[in-house]
């Protein structure tokens, strides 16, 4: 190689670096306007006013009468308060409405005039008005609600057809796509925000059916009930909540799905109500350990906690301790995609269950039931008053770090555990430096199974636990309820 052709291959080395720090940001700054998404979206965007009117009286109605043509509202009203102030008394209240109103924002997905905006935007308003890009206000009519996803559908009745959007298939966004929030934050009109899509399937514990995109299109006050465009126009979310020590926006905000909402947009035009599926089940997660405990393989699926005596899950032979992996067809990665998916399958429906029992998978057919059925049977059962058992003379061990007690009529009493809580054995006291304390065991909750055998005096518990320690087992998992009766799974370790 001659001196030229070394000098010029080292020059190309050189400024090879320069010339990708160069390239990369070009590749990575997104569109170079929105100008023409944000001009195609905006006047389906909605904002919502939404008044509630308290009609009680105030606690001052029960002081002195006046006399007619006097109070709120008479034509001398201003002197007569001046008249109290003078006399160092408050102007006596008569019956009067309270007026409390709230602002947010929705958007049109039907010409005809249905309008989508989240439950806590007009939560129990007694009047909800729609305002239009252009100005107009039009008086809205709720069709439905649903709380647990925050979606409200309205209608309104326009002079003409309205400028509407489409949803789009949320699945299909991934991390790092842009997306467009439109809305009114703060009241202060229709504004367009733009980000990326920061994360998928986020939970923050705001309901059951957590699965929010998580973005950084700044959202605010005002913006909830708003759309999230993906570029192609098509909302792929409803703008709901953001997480923000300041109760402003810092880059961290959540939108519900649109695969999420739709089906219950549907149901709710529909029927004005929710007509989710129900298992009768109660799940918890599957740690490492439990996992172990239960020869699952691997972490997986949503472990059955309780079974309700009228869902329908028990006709079909679920059982406590069996854990649910697949559900019609769809594999169960964690206890929460359970409830999702029983949610958005029709009621009635012949739903085929794998199961995995005793180390080894099961197929169960499970005909769902209503979970709104299942909500007022809960509820009703719940106002039953029980009446409290003799059972145990209160002997105590101390095993696992915790002090246990035979179940008598003096603990059910002091620890006002139900009588539907059968057998077992009372926590009476949790060492805090044990490992039962890291799992949140109390004093109060009763230890029903250790490795799904039931116990029902504390020397029950040593004596199995001395087993699985003869047995090389490392895990001993423990079925506790509290005083309500509701059972979860504990693994612990045996020394």
């Amino acid at each position: 190689m001659t001196s030229a052709l070394r000098r010029a291959a080292r020059t190309i080395l050189a400024t090879a670096p320069v010339l990708y720090f160069f390239i990369a940001p070009a590749q990575a700054k997104g569109p170079d306007s929105l100008s023409e998404l944000s001009a195609q979206v905006s006047d389906a965007v909605v904002n919502i006013s939404a008044t509630t009117v308290d009609a009680k009286r105030s606690s001052r109605n029960e002081g002195p009468n006046l006399p007619p043509g006097v109070g709120p509202g008479a034509p001398f009203d201003d002197l007569f308060e001046e008249f109290f102030r003078r006399r160092g008394q408050g102007m006596p209240e008569l019956p009067r409405q309270r007026r409390s109103s709230s602002l947010g924002s929705g958007f049109v997905i039907d010409p005809s005039g249905i309008v989508i905006t989240n439950n806590h935007v007009i939560a129990d308003a007694n009047e909800v008005t729609v305002i239009l890009n252009d100005g107009q206000k039009l008086k809205a009519e709720v069709l439905g609600k649903d709380q647990k996803v925050d979606v409200a559908v309205l209608r309104v009745k326009p002079e003409k057809p309205l400028k509407a959007v489409k949803f789009g298939d949320s699945d299909k966004a991934k991390v790092g796509d842009w997306v467009l929030a439109v809305g009114n934050p703060f009241g202060l009109g229709g504004s367009v925000t733009a980000g990326i899509v920061s994360a998928r399937n986020r939970n923050i514990d705001s309901g059951p059916y957590d699965n929010y995109i998580q973005t950084d299109a700044s959202i605010n006050k005002g913006n909830s009930g708003g759309p999230l465009f993906n570029m192609d126009g098509e909302v792929i979310g409803i703008n709901t909540a953001i997480l923000s020590p300041s109760g402003g926006s810092v880059g961290i905000g959540f939108a519900t799905p649109a695969n999420t909402v739709e089906p219950v947009i549907v149901q709710l035009q529909q029927f004005g109500e929710t007509r989710r599926g129900w298992l009768g089940v109660r799940i918890q997660n599957i740690d490492d350990a439990i996992a172990d405990t239960l020869n699952l393989g691997a972490t997986r699926g949503a472990l059955v906690a309780g079974v309700d005596d009228k869902g329908p899950s028990k006709p079909a032979g679920l059982k406590v301790g069996d854990v649910i992996v697949k559900f019609d067809g769809k594999p169960i990665k964690e206890s929460r995609d359970l409830p999702k998916l029983v949610a958005a399958t029709p009621v009635g429906k012949d739903v085929e269950l794998v199961v995995v029992r005793s180390g080894k998978e099961q197929t169960k057919i499970v005909k769902l039931g209503r979970l709104e059925d299942g909500e007022k049977v809960a509820s009703k059962d719940g106002d039953d008053k029980e009446k409290p058992e003799s059972s145990g003379d209160g002997s105590s061990q101390s095993v696992l770090g915790l002090e246990l007690s035979r179940l008598s009529d003096a603990l059910r009493s002091r620890y006002q555990i139900k009588d539907t809580v059968k057998g077992g054995v009372v926590i009476t006291a949790v060492d805090p430096r044990s490992e039962a304390a890291e799992k949140r065991l109390q004093a109060g909750e009763v230890l029903l199974e250790v490795n799904q055998e039931a116990v029902s005096d504390p020397a029950d518990v040593l004596k199995k636990i001395k087993t699985l320690k003869g047995a090389g087992k490392k895990t001993a998992l423990l079925i506790v309820a509290n005083g309500q009766g509701d059972a979860h799974f504990v693994a612990l370790p045996v020394e």
